[in-house]
Order: C-alpha cells, then structure tokens, then sequence
C-alpha cells in the first residue's frame, strides 16, 4: 500500500478526518465543506503518530539531506516535531505564530542557531499561510530553511503558488484524493458521493467557495 494511501485510512481509522458528503461541516471562514481535519487526533493513537513521525522523517532524508534540526509550527505541529526530532536524533524548535509579548518576546522557541539547516514540521497545509509564516521568522533568525513536510494537504494552487514565491519546496504525506479514495475502499462514502466530493474540491482550488 502506498504511504499516502497508508496514511489516509490511518486518519480516517481514528477520526482525525472526517468526510460528510452529506452533511456539510462549516469552517471557520464560513466555507462549507464536506471534509474536516484535525490531526491533533493522532497524537491519542501511539501507533499512527508513530507512522506519522516515521513517514515524516523518511520524507526528511528522501528530500532535504542534511537537515540538522526540525522547527514545529505552533500548535498543532508542534507534538509532531518532538517524535520526528526523536526518530532522527535532531535538535527541535517551535515557531509561533507572532512573538510573546511579554518575557524575552520569542517567537521562536528552542536554541537558534544561526546558519542551522532546518525543515518545518506542519500538520496541515490549505494556503500555506501559517507554515510560510514559520518559516520567514526561522529566516530572520539566520537559520536556512531547506523545506516543510506536513501530513495532509488540500492540494491547492493558492499554496504552491505561496510557496513557489517563497523558494520553499514542500512535502505532505498524503491528500485530499488519496483520503477520498481511502474512504470509498473503507466503506466510509459510497461511488454516488464521489462527484460532489470531486466537484467541491476543484471549486476549493479554483476559488469559488465563499
């Protein structure tokens, strides 16, 4: 089975995704969706947030050698970050998404070191704006940014296009096809529902959900 196929039907598996092609989740900026994710899910499952962390840090040395630390984004990439660190033996850090304003005014937390190779862990990438934002912090602080790998990804246009700007190459362990298929094998959704879910997720590319 291959690992973005693997990785879906883990999510599923544990309701760390859900899909409800009939009974439209609403977002927080008001989009309705027949999908919602929430991959903080998998940090209750041992066995899945350790095929996660292992997946990831294969992603790692497959794509960006010579990492030498892992930047977690806050929150939710955060725990993911600390298992990566582990399986790879690396430093690890976390950005937040703005400074603290009070004590020493981090926006980054762990010992930076200028000129370090990092990758930033995310655990969802729709836009791309919370992992670039990650990454321009890491950046001021001298460190190189070599990558971000995250588990799941919308497959939109507006983040490679964000990320293409940045000079930023990213990895996601799996996707919204994949998860779709996942779910049909799974018994999850049913072949009647597969146009709308197809359907909805080229509207979500090309912009024409409100």
């Amino acid at each position: 089975m291959k690992l973005d196929h693997k990785i879906a039907k883990a999510l599923l598996e544990v309701g760390a995704v859900e899909l409800q092609p009939n009974n439209l989740f609403t977002w927080a900026s008001g989009i309705k969706s027949p999908i919602y994710c929430d991959n903080r899910i998998t940090m209750s499952s041992p066995a899945i947030r350790k095929e996660i962390a292992n997946g990831l840090a294969e992603a790692i040395n497959n794509n960006f050698p010579g990492t030498e630390a892992v930047a977690g984004t806050a929150t939710a990439g955060i725990p993911h970050a600390a298992w990566v660190s582990d399986v790879l033996d690396l430093p690890m850090l976390y950005v937040r998404s703005k400074a603290k304003e009070h004590g020493r005014g981090n926006q980054i937390e762990g010992k930076v070191v200028p000129g370090q190779r990092v990758v930033v862990i995310e655990d969802l990438i729709s836009t791309g704006g919370s992992s670039l934002t990650a990454v321009e912090a890491l950046r001021k602080s001298g460190l190189e940014v070599l990558g971000v790998v995250s588990i799941f990804t919308y497959g939109l246009p507006k983040a490679e296009d964000s990320f293409n700007e940045a000079g930023i190459n990213f990895i996601s362990l799996t996707n919204y096809d994949a998860l779709v298929d996942a779910a049909y094998e799974a018994d999850t959704i049913t072949e009647a529902d597969i146009p709308m879910l197809s359907k909805w997720h080229n509207d979500l590319k090309h912009g024409l959900l409100k």
